[in-house]
C-alpha cells in the first residue's frame, strides 16, 4: 500500500529557508509517511542538527529510523549525537561506510540494516535504490499516491540516473525529487542537459538544495517554474 500524505521537514542544510539557522555544510531530512518516520542523513554537526530540530518542533524520539545515504562527513557527522539524543533507532547504512563504523554504529542503536547495490524495501512504503556509484550512495524512495518521492544525500552518481533508477524500480513516474543534486560544479549546459532529461523522464517537482550549487538553483527554479520548491533548512513539505 502506498502512503497517502508525506511530510518532509529539512533539519540542517547549507542553506537557509527560514531566518536564523545556521547554513553549515551539509543535509539532513526528517521524513513522516504516517506508516513510518524517519531521519535521512544527519548533516555535518549533531549539536547545531539537535537545536534546528528543537526550534522547528521536530521530534527526534518518534523516529524508528536512521537512513544514511554515503561516508561522507556532511551527512554523517551528526550520527554521534543522533543515537546518544535516541538510540531506539534502527540504522539503514550503505556497504561503503567503514566495517568499523558499522560495528560501532550496531553497538549504539537497536541494529544496523548494511545495504548494498540491490534495491530492496526497508520501511512501510519506502525503498532504498540500493548503492550506486563509485562512492556507494543509496537514496530513498517513498512510494506514495501522487507517485514516488525520491529523496538523495548528494546524488554522486548523477541526479538523472538516480531519478531513472527509482522509476526503474518502481514502475511509477516520480512526484517529487529533491535534496543534494551535485550539480555545483557544473556549467550551465551541462544543467540544461539535466533539467531537459529530468522533464524528459516526467519528474513533476524539484527541490533542488545543498550541493546542487546556486547555478543549478536558479536554472531548475527558471526551468520548472511553478515545479520547483526552494530548499534550505526549516523547509517543510506537506505533500
Amino acid at each position: 500500500m502506498a502512503a497517502k500524505q508525506i511530510k518532509i521537514t529539512i533539519v540542517f542544510d547549507n542553506y537557509a529557508y527560514l531566518e536564523g539557522f545556521p547554513t553549515l555544510w551539509g543535509f539532513s531530512c526528517f521524513v513522516e509517511t504516517g506508516e513510518t518516520t524517519f531521519l535521512f542523513d544527519t548533516g555535518s554537526n549533531g549539536r547545531v542538527l539537535l537545536r534546528n530540530m528543537e526550534k522547528l518542533d521536530v521530534d527526534l524520539k518518534k523516529a524508528e529510523a536512521l537512513i544514511l545515504s554515503h561516508p561522507h562527513w556532511d551527512h554523517i557527522g551528526g550520527v554521534d549525537s543522533v543515537l546518544e539524543a535516541h538510540p531506539n533507532l534502527h540504522l539503514y547504512v550503505p556497504d561503503s561506510l567503514s566495517k568499523h563504523l558499522i560495528r560501532d554504529l550496531d553497538a549504539q542503536s537497536l541494529g544496523v540494516t548494511v545495504i548494498d547495490s540491490e534495491p530492496q524495501k526497508i520501511l512501510p512504503s519506502t525503498y532504498t535504490t540500493g548503492t550506486m556509484g563509485n562512492i556507494g550512495e543509496q537514496s530513498i524512495i517513498i512510494d506514495t499516491d501522487k507517485g514516488l518521492i525520491v529523496i538523495t544525500g548528494c546524488a554522486h552518481p548523477g541526479i538523472s540516473h538516480i531519478a531513472a533508477r527509482a522509476i526503474e524500480i518502481l514502475r511509477k513516474p516520480i512526484y517529487l525529487l529533491m535534496g543534494g543534486f551535485h550539480l555545483m560544479y557544473d556549467n550551465p549546459e551541462q544543467i540544461n542537459e539535466v533539467t531537459e532529461t529530468l522533464d524528459a523522464l516526467g519528474v513533476q517537482y524539484v527541490c533542488p538544495t545543498h550541493c546542487s550549487g546556486d547555478l543549478a538553483i536558479s536554472m531548475f527554479r527558471e526551468f520548472f517554474g511553478e515545479r520547483y520548491f526552494q530548499g534550505g533548512t526549516g523547509r517543510t513539505l506537506t505533500l
